[in-house]
């Protein structure tokens, strides 16, 4: 449902057709600007108002033959307008157009990732609260570290989504930047009051200082924040990933009635959706880098960025638009299987407690060398043989001596591990 209504909105952004609306935005604006000015007669602004259009076929006949988009599509306007075409355009350059209008295109774009991660936050904020207590082994280096809970994986994943939507926001309001100074910045030939003007009507700030284009450390900003957005949700995708390997199978991504995983072997469940938001993480990363060698050109300008941009700015805002959206019908539709955490954490004798054991150990007045070497001779023993670092250290002379049966039963006591979750949920606001 989420893909098939929204992917279609953030691909008609990216439309000619769109394109081309937003160029004429910027045109009407500025014929509006001059004639208040006292530069265009109001006859004419009429009759621009009145008759300017474009046809998107049109504009690309003509460009094929004057390979110039910017003037491919004036000529189609002034085939529309007649003669009072002479005042649309009047003291701009390209750029004018293009970087005021990609502006625009770029704020609208990221008001619809703002909406989609909205969603998202949602969807974690509401796991979060459901598994808050689901306790599960937490894992350093892969390896069985100590309990957590799988709410804490939620959470934490929520509170960087919420650091995501900040960034974003800065990121659009940066690049929500025009420019309408002429060829090289200085309004040799136009009146910054125009500039304001069109700025204004379209929600954006001017650029303060530009040369023929608006800078683009704005848009590698913006494209940079889309990559950390990107990482995020490879980094969730991984984890479901790991979490439904047969070898832990403690989280599985939904799978659907008649859905089937393998040409070969009909058992398999496949994480293909997780696997396909962090191979397109990737593309997102990469146009990033494209986005950061496009900051530097020659002198006031040169179109080198130009290409680049319409590739990595539309496909990076479409292909985390659609990640955004697949994430949150993941985290929605996922499986957990609590039974399955209780099972991991039992396999693992008891070695989860290491560190409670040692803890107890200095407690009771050893060195933390002496504790550790006390507990490691026992746990390795569980980890190369078998069998239960509580019943081992029941047996060693150098543990029990310090601590009783009693006091092993409380140390082994996974509850202890969670004791204090609820003070991070209400840390983060999470309640």
């Amino acid at each position: 449902m989420i893909e098939r209504y929204t992917l279609p909105k953030m691909m008609a952004i990216w439309s000619e057709e769109n394109k081309f609306q937003k160029w004429l935005e910027v045109e009407l604006l500025a014929c509006q600007a001059q004639a208040q000015l006292g530069n265009i007669p109001d006859g004419d602004l009429k009759n621009i108002q009145a008759n300017a259009r474009f046809q998107v076929e049109r504009i690309n006949q003509i460009e094929a033959e004057v390979h110039h988009d910017v003037i491919a599509f004036l000529t189609n306007l002034s085939e529309h307008i007649g003669p009072s075409s002479r005042y649309v355009h009047l003291g701009m350059t390209s750029s004018d157009v293009l970087d005021t209008a990609w502006a625009v295109l770029m704020n609208e774009a990221g008001g619809l990732i703002l909406d989609d991660m909205h969603k998202l936050s949602a969807a974690l904020r509401q796991k979060a609260l459901e598994h808050k207590d689901t306790i599960m082994m937490g894992r350093s280096h892969g390896i069985h570290a100590e309990p957590t809970t799988m709410g804490l994986k939620f959470a934490l994943w929520w509170q960087e989504n919420q650091r995501n939507i900040e960034r974003m926001e800065r990121a659009v309001k940066s690049a929500a930047c025009g420019k309408i100074s002429g060829a090289v910045g200085t309004f040799a030939h136009i009146d910054p009051k125009v500039e304001e003007y069109v700025c204004r009507e379209l929600g954006l700030e001017p650029e303060p200082v530009s040369t023929q284009i608006v800078q683009r450390d704005r848009h590698a900003e913006y494209l940079c924040t889309l990559a950390v957005i990107a990482a995020s949700l490879e980094k969730i995708a991984l984890e479901i990933r790991h979490l439904q390997r047969t070898e832990v199978r403690e989280a599985e991504e939904p799978f659907a009635k008649g859905q089937k995983g393998s040409s070969a072997m009909p058992h398999k469940k496949n994480p293909i959706v997780c696997e396909r938001i962090c191979g397109l993480a990737r593309l997102v990363r990469a146009n990033a880098q494209v986005g950061l060698e496009n900051v530097a050109l020659w002198h006031e300008r040169d179109i080198s960025h130009s290409s680049a941009e319409r590739v990595i700015i539309p496909d990076s805002t479409i292909a985390l638009d659609y990640m955004l959206n697949k994430v949150a019908w993941l985290i929605e539709g996922l499986t957990v299987f609590p039974q399955r955490m209780l099972k991991n954490i039992e396999s693992s004798g008891g070695l989860i407690f290491s560190q409670a054991l040692l803890l107890a150990l200095v407690d009771k007045g050893l060195t933390r060398e002496q504790a550790y070497a006390a507990v490691q001779k026992n746990a390795m023993q569980v980890w190369e043989q078998g069998g239960s670092l509580k019943d081992l250290a029941l047996q060693d002379k150098d543990i029990n001596q310090k601590i009783s049966r009693a006091e092993l039963e409380e140390i082994f006591n996974l509850k202890k591990f969670l004791r204090n979750v609820g003070h991070i949920y209400q840390r983060i606001g999470l309640s």
